[in-house]
């Protein structure tokens, strides 16, 4: 008699029951893991976000007569989002880590870290092509670290105008991040005839913020980028904005101009002390 058939004849006796359906769930668990283990359970392009909290509308920075007035409201309101982000980030890296740790012991990964490592892989747009598990780890730990607040800020302050600019008032855009569909974004007044670039558009602070930091630490423009910030932490050094900058001459047409420009907006406003405390 087949579990399924003990469940429904009517004279079977309750614990016997009760004992078939443990039974039957631990079959269903033992099957999940298989999966997982041989790599038949699909991770998704990308990783659903959480609901995010409902904030305060971006401040009118224009209202702002006094220029040091604007510039403190700025940074005060944009670093709380780069804070959070950053420690978000860290929470991640400090799972990847205790993975390489696991792997460099001479261990395997339980078929529920594995999973995690997926996902991981799949926020940070690591193409897994039968990569080892030990080299995923790697280049995701290349992937997966803070933005010194003091370069997210001079390079939001730097991009948005100080938040007065239209991409950022009409579509949360502060960082000057495009995007090329149709209807994606914001058309810029001044762009050329057989350009099809658009200023890309934000529901929220919040989206512009993640938006940026996804750029940084996966699109292959700034693998230079990514290389100093891990010579950075392999010496066990404090990440420095001004020589992470190098790694910023193609995020703007103007390369080195735009890369000084950022570099004396950290210097002019001290951003270096917001590194400093967090």
């Amino acid at each position: 008699m087949s579990l399924l058939r003990l469940l429904a004849f009517p004279r079977t006796s309750t614990l016997v029951q009760v004992c078939t359906v443990v039974i039957l769930l631990a079959l269903v668990v033992a099957l999940q893991l298989r999966a997982w283990r041989e790599g038949s359970v699909e991770v998704p392009a990308e990783v659903e976000e959480p609901v995010e909290e409902v904030r305060d509308a971006m401040p009118d920075f224009d209202a702002f007569t006094s220029i040091e007035a604007r510039k403190q409201a700025f940074f005060a309101y944009f670093e709380v989002f780069i804070e959070e982000q950053n420690a978000r980030i860290l929470q991640t890296r400090s799972r990847l880590e205790e993975f390489r740790a696991i792997l460099q012991g001479g261990g395997l990964l339980s078929p529920l870290e594995r999973h995690s490592l997926d996902l991981i892989a799949a926020e940070y747009r690591l193409p897994r092509n039968d990569m080892p598990v030990v080299d995923m780890v790697e280049e995701l730990l290349l992937r997966v670290d803070i933005i010194p607040p003091s370069l997210a800020l001079a390079q939001a302050a730097t991009e948005s105008a100080w938040g007065t600019s239209r991409f950022a008032k009409e579509g949360n855009n502060i960082f000057g991040q495009w995007c090329f569909d149709e209807g994606c974004g914001l058309i810029p007044g001044r762009r050329a005839s057989d350009a099809s670039h658009e200023v890309r558009a934000f529901a929220s602070v919040e989206a512009a913020v993640k938006a940026y930091y996804r750029n940084l630490n996966s699109n292959p423009t700034y693998d230079y980028f990514r290389e100093l910030r891990a010579q950075m932490r392999l010496l066990q050094k404090p990440l420095n904005s001004h020589q992470l900058a190098d790694g910023l001459t193609r995020y703007s047409e103007r390369g080195r101009a735009y890369v000084a420009e950022i570099r004396d907006m950290i210097r002019i406003n001290d951003l270096h002390e917001r590194d400093e405390r967090g």
